[in-house]
């Protein structure tokens, strides 16, 4: 059985005069490991896929599973909760909270999951640190590089930022 596997997935946006039709009967198996790119022509629907994969958006028809567990019907909390624990982003625009410094900012899903305030900053400190952004851990966004911002962003999609260990 593939880790993630798609079937049937079609998506239509409705916020316009004329419906769009992105996909339909889209298929794809990824398995676990596994390296993925996709690529295509601007309007084509990589990132509505990615939302969708991601469960960021719902698909009008298909289904998705990932490790064998169906994530089309959850319910919107049992998502937002999967997101937080199991999937990371990083965004053409990294959407990093301006009001929060770097720190800040990698911390917040750990803050999300309840971890105590301090064990999340320690490991986003550490984050920080393995991609070279030690010294700009209290610089808030608008303060920061584009490539800066964009390590930030990667920091905290990270899984790691995420999991903490207690001892």
């Amino acid at each position: 059985m593939p880790f993630l596997e798609a079937r049937g997935l079609s998506k239509v946006y409705r916020n316009a005069e004329v419906p769009v039709q992105v996909f339909q009967g889209l298929d794809l198996d990824v398995e676990r490991g596994e390296m993925l790119a996709i690529v295509g022509p601007s309007g084509i629907g990589k990132s509505t896929l990615l939302h969708l994969l991601g469960g960021l958006d719902r698909p009008e028809a298909g289904a998705i599973r990932v490790d064998g567990r169906d994530m089309t019907h959850l319910s919107n909390d049992e998502l937002a909760r999967y997101r937080n624990r199991n999937v990371g982003f990083v965004f053409q625009f990294h959407h990093l909270l301006p009001e929060f410094t770097a720190e800040e900012n990698v911390a917040m899903p750990a803050w999300i999951a309840r971890v105590p305030k301090n064990e999340a900053q320690k490991k986003a400190r550490a984050l920080l640190g393995e991609l070279g952004l030690d010294s700009r851990a209290r610089h808030f966004p608008n303060q920061l590089s584009g490539g800066e911002q964009q390590r930030v962003a990667i920091a905290r999609a990270s899984r790691r930022s995420r999991t903490f260990s207690r001892r």
